[in-house]
């Protein structure tokens, strides 16, 4: 099975997909006139300046708080050193490539999101890539919509909403804990520690508590936790960059090569540059979740009516995202802590407890264990609304169908901590993948559209400013 598993990962993130992505925000970049540089300090501006006259269900800095809570996640604390691992120090420049080609097309996202949104009977807005597909590319199209809509339903309670975040939760309060597995339960499924079991129940409470309040409780959560974790660990990880400027420029010195040639970085263990890219890009997709198709979701509740100025917005999330991510390769690499044969969260530990051995280790691993708890907390959240979101499309808004996602969302949550992190993180590459393809293939096709928007809503907000 988890040959099988690993052989459908490989070609689902192959060349075509990982073309598909890079092209799609390539070609967003190039349209857009480099959106992302020009446009950076308007979208921070507009992230905490309400519209006027607006409908949604959250406001526009609530919506980017869910996007950023369900996509700030264990993607960039283990899936960064997950992709460095594998790949090679390589890996860290093509993550960081996609990211900054992603925010054009997270840009993108956000504003078909707008442009293309229902409102439901009961007057609340959804929408997202399977709204835009059917809208925008027409009916003939529906049968991709509802693949999107199916595969992140898929993508949320089997993948990168749960899974993924619940078992990293758990192995880093197991290693803080009982780092040598000292108290251990018998269940019908197996052994497992203390503190895993414990954990598992916490969350699944702590988790159906917010959810039960819907997307307005989700919001308000996000907007509470996700700017003060977000802060934390980037200033956390700036300390270890400035506690070790020295070792900076080589540190690049060695991500570049390795993104070109990787058998020269690392003794010939990976080889392939191809190795490098796969890894970096699954990776980066999986930390900003930059052409996706999640964030859309959460950026058609906002209270906004102009899809540029949403776009923008949204775009905020994928810049933070690619910070963290970057602030967490370079630790890697600075301290060599890619090279020890340690995984996920337990290689990250390292790295910040060698780079900063001025700090208490058990503090550093406190202070990380929080991080991460925090970073898949508010993931799971996010993600669920993201499940009932493509719910409610596929059975045409049959809250009993939405209801029953939402407890198969809550019982995945505590099933997590028991699976296996080799098989956890290919399924979750899996259903990645396959949400991403169809969204991609809407992206390229309203392009145009987008560039239109674009260029008219900021030749009207010219022409204001003069007629002022």
């Amino acid at each position: 099975m988890k040959e099988l598993l690993v052989s459908i990962e490989n070609l689902v993130w192959g060349v075509p997909l990982l073309v598909l992505i890079l092209a799609g925000g390539t070609l967003l970049t190039v349209r857009l006139k480099g959106i992302q540089i020009r446009k950076l300090p308007l979208a921070f501006k507009w992230m905490v300046t309400k519209e006027e006259g607006v409908t949604g269900n959250v406001s526009s800095f609530g919506a980017l708080c869910t996007a950023l809570a369900a996509t700030i996640g264990t993607g960039n604390i283990v899936g960064v050193a997950t992709a460095i691992c594998l790949g090679g120090p390589g890996a860290l420049f093509w993550l960081v490539m996609a990211g900054f080609l992603g925010l054009a097309t997270k840009y993108a996202e956000g504003l078909l999101a707008i442009k293309y949104r229902e409102v439901a009977p009961d007057g609340h807005t959804y929408g997202g890539p399977f709204c835009y597909i059917e809208k925008g590319m027409g009916k003939k199209w529906v049968w991709l919509a509802k693949t999107f809509a199916l595969c992140g339903s898929g993508a949320a309670i089997l993948g990168i909403g749960t899974f993924t975040q619940v078992h990293s939760i758990a192995n880093s309060v197991e290693d803080f804990f009982d780092p040598e597995k000292a108290n251990i339960v018998s269940l019908p499924f197996g052994d497992i520690t203390v503190s895993v079991l414990i954990t598992s129940i916490v969350l699944t409470i702590c988790v159906a508590l917010v959810l039960i309040g819907g997307i307005k409780r989700i919001s308000s959560v996000a907007s509470l936790v996700v700017p003060v974790m977000a802060i934390t660990y980037i200033v956390f990880s700036f300390i270890l960059v400035f506690a070790n400027l020295d070792k900076i420029p080589n540190a690049f010195a060695i991500v570049i090569k390795g993104a070109f040639d990787p058998a020269a970085v690392t003794g010939g263990a990976i080889g392939s540059i191809f190795v490098a890219m796969q890894h970096g890009i699954s990776k980066g997709v999986f930390s900003n979740e930059a052409g996706l198709g999640s964030a859309p979701i959460a950026a058609a509740a906002a209270m906004a009516k102009e899809p540029v100025r949403q776009g923008l917005v949204t775009m905020i999330g994928a810049f933070v995202t690619n910070v963290i991510c970057l602030m967490t390769g370079l630790s890697l690499v600075m301290t060599d802590a890619w090279k020890t044969g340690l995984q996920g969260f337990s290689v990250t530990r390292y790295a910040f407890s060698q780079g900063m051995p001025f700090i208490n280790e058990r503090i550093i691993s406190f202070i990380l264990t929080i991080s991460l708890v925090f970073f898949a907390f508010t993931t799971i959240i996010g993600w669920d609304y993201y499940a009932e979101s493509c719910m409610e499309y596929l059975t045409k808004g049959s809250k009993k169908a939405v209801k029953i996602t939402k407890y198969l969302y809550i019982a995945a949550v505590f099933v997590g901590p028991f699976m296996t992190i080799d098989s956890v993180w290919t399924i979750a590459n899996i259903f990645n993948g396959v949400m991403a393809l169809p969204n991609m293939i809407a992206i390229f096709a309203l392009s145009g559209i987008v560039v239109k928007d674009t260029k008219e809503f900021f030749d009207r907000r010219k022409q204001e400013k003069t007629n002022k």
